[in-house]
Protein backbone atom coordinates (compact mmCIF):
# COMPACT_ATOMS: atom_id res chain seq x y z
CA UNK A 1 0.00 0.00 0.00
CA UNK A 2 3.02 2.01 0.74
CA UNK A 3 4.07 2.09 -2.69
CA UNK A 4 0.58 2.81 -4.36
CA UNK A 5 0.53 5.83 -2.56
CA UNK A 6 3.90 7.64 -3.14
CA UNK A 7 3.25 5.92 -7.05
CA UNK A 8 0.03 8.58 -6.82
CA UNK A 9 1.52 11.23 -5.13
CA UNK A 10 4.29 11.50 -8.36
CA UNK A 11 1.07 10.49 -10.69
CA UNK A 12 -0.25 13.60 -9.76
CA UNK A 13 2.57 15.82 -9.89
CA UNK A 14 3.27 14.20 -13.40
CA UNK A 15 -0.62 15.24 -13.93
CA UNK A 16 -0.18 18.67 -12.74
CA UNK A 17 2.76 19.40 -14.85
CA UNK A 18 0.84 18.09 -18.21
CA UNK A 19 -1.94 20.52 -17.25
CA UNK A 20 0.57 23.18 -17.21
CA UNK A 21 2.02 22.28 -20.14
CA UNK A 22 -1.54 22.59 -21.46
CA UNK A 23 -1.95 25.81 -20.62
CA UNK A 24 1.57 27.36 -20.54
CA UNK A 25 2.09 27.85 -24.36
CA UNK A 26 6.12 27.10 -23.61
CA UNK A 27 8.16 24.61 -26.05
CA UNK A 28 9.01 22.99 -22.49
CA UNK A 29 7.70 19.12 -21.95
CA UNK A 30 5.15 18.58 -19.35
CA UNK A 31 7.65 16.26 -18.08
CA UNK A 32 9.79 19.37 -16.58
CA UNK A 33 7.05 20.63 -14.77
CA UNK A 34 6.23 18.38 -12.94
CA UNK A 35 10.18 17.64 -12.12
CA UNK A 36 9.88 21.35 -11.19
CA UNK A 37 6.93 20.58 -9.21
CA UNK A 38 7.90 18.11 -7.47
CA UNK A 39 11.46 19.88 -6.56
CA UNK A 40 9.32 22.77 -5.00
CA UNK A 41 7.13 20.73 -3.01
CA UNK A 42 9.98 18.80 -1.42
CA UNK A 43 11.77 21.88 -0.94
CA UNK A 44 8.83 23.30 0.62
CA UNK A 45 8.05 20.84 2.88
CA UNK A 46 4.45 20.03 1.15
CA UNK A 47 5.66 16.78 -0.20
CA UNK A 48 8.05 14.57 2.75
CA UNK A 49 11.06 12.94 1.12
CA UNK A 50 9.84 10.12 2.65
CA UNK A 51 6.36 9.79 0.98
CA UNK A 52 8.29 9.32 -2.20
CA UNK A 53 11.63 8.13 -1.73
CA UNK A 54 10.95 4.48 -2.34
CA UNK A 55 9.08 4.38 -5.89
CA UNK A 56 11.88 7.25 -6.46
CA UNK A 57 14.28 4.72 -6.27
CA UNK A 58 12.63 2.03 -8.10
CA UNK A 59 11.80 4.41 -10.93
CA UNK A 60 15.54 5.56 -10.63
CA UNK A 61 16.86 1.31 -10.87
CA UNK A 62 14.16 0.87 -13.71
CA UNK A 63 15.63 4.07 -15.79
CA UNK A 64 18.05 1.98 -18.24
CA UNK A 65 15.41 0.06 -19.44
CA UNK A 66 13.27 2.69 -20.62
CA UNK A 67 16.10 3.61 -22.76
CA UNK A 68 15.84 -0.10 -24.95
CA UNK A 69 13.24 1.01 -27.24
CA UNK A 70 14.74 4.41 -28.19
CA UNK A 71 17.91 2.40 -28.71
CA UNK A 72 16.49 0.07 -30.48
CA UNK A 73 14.57 2.65 -32.90
CA UNK A 74 18.09 4.50 -33.48
CA UNK A 75 19.79 1.10 -34.25
CA UNK A 76 16.59 0.49 -36.90
CA UNK A 77 16.87 4.40 -38.26
CA UNK A 78 20.45 3.81 -38.75
CA UNK A 79 20.19 4.12 -42.40
CA UNK A 80 19.06 7.63 -42.08
CA UNK A 81 21.49 8.49 -39.69
CA UNK A 82 24.50 7.25 -42.01
CA UNK A 83 22.89 10.01 -44.58
CA UNK A 84 23.48 12.83 -41.92
CA UNK A 85 25.99 11.81 -40.06
CA UNK A 86 28.04 15.25 -39.79
CA UNK A 87 25.00 17.60 -39.14
CA UNK A 88 24.42 15.21 -36.08
CA UNK A 89 28.33 14.90 -35.27
CA UNK A 90 28.47 18.91 -35.46
CA UNK A 91 24.78 19.32 -33.32
CA UNK A 92 25.95 16.86 -30.65
CA UNK A 93 29.61 18.39 -30.06
CA UNK A 94 28.27 22.34 -30.02
CA UNK A 95 25.51 21.18 -28.19
CA UNK A 96 27.66 19.29 -25.78
CA UNK A 97 29.81 22.49 -25.72
CA UNK A 98 27.08 25.15 -24.89
CA UNK A 99 25.88 22.50 -22.01
CA UNK A 100 29.67 23.06 -20.46
CA UNK A 101 29.81 26.31 -20.55
CA UNK A 102 26.69 27.45 -19.48
CA UNK A 103 26.69 24.78 -16.47
CA UNK A 104 30.46 26.11 -15.68
CA UNK A 105 29.03 29.74 -15.71
CA UNK A 106 26.13 28.69 -13.30
CA UNK A 107 28.65 26.70 -11.19
CA UNK A 108 31.43 29.97 -10.64
CA UNK A 109 27.63 31.98 -10.15
CA UNK A 110 26.57 30.02 -6.99
CA UNK A 111 30.25 30.19 -5.80
CA UNK A 112 30.57 33.61 -6.19
CA UNK A 113 27.15 34.22 -4.46
CA UNK A 114 27.54 31.62 -1.73
CA UNK A 115 31.40 32.93 -0.68
CA UNK A 116 29.40 36.65 -0.66
CA UNK A 117 27.10 35.10 1.55
CA UNK A 118 29.80 33.62 3.89
CA UNK A 119 31.88 36.72 3.94
CA UNK A 120 28.24 38.44 5.18
CA UNK A 121 27.93 36.31 8.19
CA UNK A 122 31.65 36.28 9.07
CA UNK A 123 31.71 39.66 9.05
CA UNK A 124 28.38 40.19 10.58
CA UNK A 125 30.05 37.73 13.40
CA UNK A 126 33.29 40.19 13.59
CA UNK A 127 31.09 43.07 14.04
CA UNK A 128 29.21 42.11 17.01
CA UNK A 129 32.61 40.71 18.64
Amino acid sequence: MKYARQFIIILLISLAGEVLNHFIPLQIPASIYGLVILFVCLKTKLVKLSSVRETGRFFIDILPILFVAPGVAIISAMDEFKKYWWQLLLITVVSTLVVFFVSGQITQLIIRVSQKRRDKKSAAVEKSK
